[in-house]
């Protein structure tokens, strides 16, 4: 008997590890990091999109003659092209110029078609309302499915019954602090779900890039993929953290470098911030204990975040 898709890969999505990361922090505040990148397309987004694909399947939208396309700036477009190659369905993604190109690459050979917007949305100067202009297009030509990750509630559950879940029972206990970059603020939304309905004392601080108008944000140029937002998502309405930290993307590309020589962890731009965010809420003495969710790692930066020719020219110098 063949074994069947869910117990196959996708069923390695979860149970990431959480480990000590201290060393890569000032003081004696114990750090501890939720590492994504264990999921089987090295992000947390495997978790949203397996929730995503599981409600829309339910619900009859996804089967094998259907077409899906959606919005990603990388790592949601490799985790839904890997279900639609289980599910058998097509899969067309959207994004801009500034995924990386592995990740392109990547959602390419998973069998997905690359649709790239080339020019920002002329009104507001934005990549993100670009992308979702062009999936609302392409939905009416192909009569597509679209999951919508920025307002699809599944990705609370996804947050709430896996991610945090996990965290509380690896520590054996809630931490004092979590600490997780924001986009779509799935994940943000579904610790902070998990939390309050649990009645912990966890305080919930969601990492934010500067120029993102997510949580009353002033709109401006980013420059990294990975977290902020240039429209107020759906699901960002609905979610209410203790604190919202903005980082730029300096702070984040320096914060980076700096953990992967410290801890031997290489972080993404996102991991990048939130390691900026919890250094700060140490030395402010917010906290003892942090747990950092990081949401993937730096593979696919090893051109940008990793690379003193493209920090020097786009963040203004080299370490």
């Amino acid at each position: 008997m063949h074994a069947s898709h869910q117990s196959g890969l996708l069923a390695a999505i979860g149970t990431t590890p959480l480990v000590d990361l201290s060393p890569g922090f000032p003081g004696e505040a114990q750090v501890w990091g939720k590492l994504e990148s264990f999921n089987p397309g090295g992000s947390a987004k495997d978790r949203t999109a397996r929730a995503m694909v599981a409600d829309a399947t339910a619900k009859g939208l996804l089967h094998p003659s259907a077409v899906a396309v959606e919005s990603s700036s990388g790592n949601l477009g490799i985790a839904l092209a890997r279900e639609a190659v289980a599910g058998g369905w097509e899969f067309h993604c959207v994004v801009d110029p500034r995924t990386n190109q592995a990740t392109l690459s990547m959602i390419a050979a998973l069998g997905a078609v690359l649709h790239p917007v080339a020019e920002p949305d002329p009104e507001t100067g934005d990549w993100l309302t670009a992308r979702r202009n062009l999936v609302a297009e392409l939905k009416e030509t192909l009569g597509a499915v679209n999951l919508d990750q920025y307002s699809n509630r599944a990705a609370f559950d996804a947050h709430d019954q896996g991610t945090m879940r996990e965290i509380v029972q690896q520590l054996g206990h809630a931490p004092e602090l979590l600490a997780v970059a924001v986009s779509t603020t799935g994940t943000v939304g579904g610790c902070l779900r998990h939390v309050r309905n649990h009645g912990y004392d966890t305080k919930v601080v969601a990492v934010d890039a500067e120029g993102s108008v997510l949580f009353d944000g002033a709109r401006g140029e980013r420059i990294l993929p990975g977290y902020g937002a240039g429209v107020v998502t759906d699901l960002s309405q609905e979610v209410h953290p203790d604190r919202v930290m903005r980082v730029s993307a300096a702070e984040a590309v320096h914060a980076a470098r700096g953990m992967a020589r410290t801890t031997g962890f290489v972080p993404g731009a996102s991991g990048g911030a939130v390691a900026a965010a919890v250094a700060q809420l140490i030395e402010q003495g917010v906290a003892d204990e942090v747990v950092a969710v990081f949401h993937d790692d730096g593979r696919a930066y090893l051109d940008t975040v990793y690379n003193d020719s493209w920090v020097k020219e786009h963040i203004g110098g080299a370490e």
